[in-house]
């Protein structure tokens, strides 16, 4: 019983024994193998128990109806087991999850039955009565996360008249329910914290924005007393959210809302196209761009624009889109002075890179407020298509140093990026010895770095100096034995004029600095090296 038809065969015994089980055993068990399989996340011993209890439509969470996760794979015969490792329960082997999946008609409409099963949990009374602030332990949160988590996305792939009828139920208390917070919490909160207790500013016309119910959305807008406009404790309103979550749907339905403010900023000051453009979503830059109330070019708070946030997360078409209209600025910078042509560069993308070399009203050497370049944010990022694109071009100095006088080759060298330093030290217009604000120089920082094949590329040049102290009189031998990194040690102990016994303004030496760090082999190297010099 190991592949093909046998295994097929073997399978389709085990279930037609599982369904043979009739009654209550049978249906326990194909229910438990439908979640199982339809489910979003694997789920935990208690949760398929607490799943398999719900009683759609029921107000009332009967523990007595809960089974026994023994009684659970009873009624599986085998098909289910207990990893004790992640304690989850999974299929007995990953190809039964594929023969059942791909038998269509194996179980009834699984997503709908999942979301309305969440949804019933949801408003049972014992879940209604918890508080909405973070609660673990009691017999009723078990099931509770991944109800609040993924009730939403099983309505989306299978949504149904009595599933709307739970939804709207559930969103008509939502503001104080504790699902919100756990969908907070887990998925879209990021750095934003919600209030402790109280009422939540999070509709269920947020919800269905979120996820693209666009039936239930439609439902929630002919209500009496729903706010299209409406902010939650963010000020984001539902239109930003099915914008930032490229729900198409709900951005049309939105949209033709009469009351909707499309251009309505959240209070980072970014707007539902800042979202679409910043997540890649291109019908919904589409839609929005076909709104003359909408403005393509507004920036945040942060002054970055739609273009800006695009660029950086090299979304390609929705740049393209943007660079299509009169009224977008493609050199527009932000409050730190970046543009989205450094964006793109320290990202490393490349295509929108060349979209935007193509615009004439684009400086490709504009410094942001650090002095630093895009070549210089390709250069310490280690991007190496971005870096050749730019040094193909006449307008772009490869060795302009920022504000800390630091140019591309010292970041390039700092990080370690081999390629990107050989890219730079075949131009004579770069100074691979150039000194920074604090006198280190490019091997210096390779060499703190431990990058050994950076090191190397320096010291096969004529003008580079490998024993240039730094404003505090360390020397790159002294950076390198100071960090334990050995083989840059050795390599710079090669060079005749490395002077590895060289005092800085702290009269440390290299081998004092190795001491201190508790670098024993880089403290043999340098003691070899002493004696060898006085033998």
């Amino acid at each position: 019983m190991t592949d093909g038809l046998g295994l097929e065969d073997a399978y389709g015994a085990t279930l037609e024994r599982i369904k043979g089980q009739g009654g209550q055993k049978s249906r326990l068990g194909m229910s438990a193998l439908m979640w199982i399989c339809h489910s979003e996340r694997p789920l935990r011993a208690e949760e398929i128990c607490q799943a398999l209890a719900a009683e759609i439509g029921s107000l009332d969470c009967n523990a007595d109806n809960t089974p026994s996760i023994r009684t659970v794979l009873s009624c599986c015969q085998g098909f289910l087991v207990v990893d004790k490792e992640r304690s989850i329960v999974r299929l007995i082997h990953y190809t039964l999850q594929e023969y059942l999946t791909t038998r269509r008609n194996l179980f009834r409409s699984p997503h709908p039955t999942i979301a309305e099963a969440c949804l019933t949990y949801l408003s049972s009374q014992q879940v209604m009565a918890l508080p909405n602030s973070h609660i673990q332990g009691t017999q009723y949160s078990l099931f509770l996360e991944y109800s609040a988590l993924y009730w939403g996305t099983h309505m989306k792939k299978g949504p149904s008249d009595r599933g709307k009828t739970l939804a709207l139920k559930l969103f008509s208390h939502y503001e104080r329910h504790i699902s919100v917070r756990l969908l907070w919490e887990n998925t879209l909160g990021q750095h934003f914290r919600l209030p402790t207790v109280g009422v939540f500013k999070f509709t269920g016309l947020h919800y269905a924005a979120i996820f693209g119910l666009v039936q239930i959305a439609r439902a929630l807008t002919k209500m009496d007393g729903i706010d299209v406009n409406g902010m939650d404790d963010t000020g984001a309103t539902p239109l930003i959210w099915a914008a930032r979550s490229g729900q198409e749907g709900v951005v049309q339905l939105l949209l033709g809302q009469a009351a909707v403010n499309p251009a309505r900023p959240d209070h980072s000051g970014r707007t539902p196209i800042s979202w679409a453009a910043r997540n890649g979503h291109e019908a919904v830059v589409e839609l929005l761009l076909g709104r003359g109330d909408v403005d393509p070019d507004g920036p945040d708070r942060r002054d970055r624009t739609p273009i800006s946030w695009a660029a950086e997360n090299g979304h390609e078409v929705v740049v393209k889109l943007l660079l299509g209209r009169g009224d977008v600025n493609p050199d527009r910078s932000d409050c730190d002075g970046q543009t989205p042509i450094s964006w793109a560069a320290g990202h490393g993308h490349e295509a929108v890179l060349e979209l935007l070399l193509g615009r004439e009203d684009v400086n490709p050497d504009r410094p942001d407020r650090d002095g630093q370049t895009p070549i210089s944010w390709a250069a310490g990022n280690g991007r190496e298509a971005v870096v050749k694109l730019l040094l193909g071009r006449e307008d772009v100095d490869p060795d302009r140093p920022d504000r800390r006088d630091r140019a591309p080759i010292s970041w390039g060298a700092e990080n370690g990026y081999e390629v990107i330093v050989k890219l730079l030290l075949r131009r004579e217009d770069v100074n691979p010895d150039r000194p920074d604000r604090w006198d280190r120089t490019p091997i210096s920082h390779a060499a703190g770095g431990g990058h050994e094949t950076v090191v190397k590329l320096l010291l096969g040049r004529e003008d580079v100096s490998p024993d240039r102290p730094d404003s505090d009189g360390q020397t790159p031998i002294s950076w390198a034995a100071r960090n334990g990194h050995e083989a840059v040690v050795e390599l710079l102990l090669g060079c005749n004029d490395v002077n590895s016994d060289r005092p800085d303004r702290w009269d440390r030496t290299p081998i004092s600095w190795a001491v201190v760090n508790k670098h024993d082999a880089v403290v043999k190297l340098l003691l070899g090296q002493r004696d060898a010099s006085r033998g």
